[in-house]
């Protein structure tokens, strides 16, 4: 029973959910911060690749210069 009491739950609220509108997003389109929002996020993504691109080769290394001592 507590199954199917979860299961209405659930459905009741993915409805009420999927009816609420998102004013906020709305807002800064309107007003056009949406692309500062995107512009800092592609930062954000960019700069963590490319730390991430840094890394790898460093590790890389390492671990050549590893192999050949042994």
């Amino acid at each position: 029973m507590l199954k199917y009491v979860l299961l209405l739950f659930l459905a009741l609220s993915t409805v009420a959910a999927s009816a609420q509108e998102v004013e906020m997003a709305d807002g800064m389109r309107a007003e056009g911060k949406i692309y500062v929002v995107v512009a800092i996020l592609l930062l954000i993504l960019i700069g963590l690749i490319a730390y991430l691109v840094m890394l790898d080769r460093k590790v890389s290394k390492l671990e050549k210069r590893i192999s050949e001592r042994k």
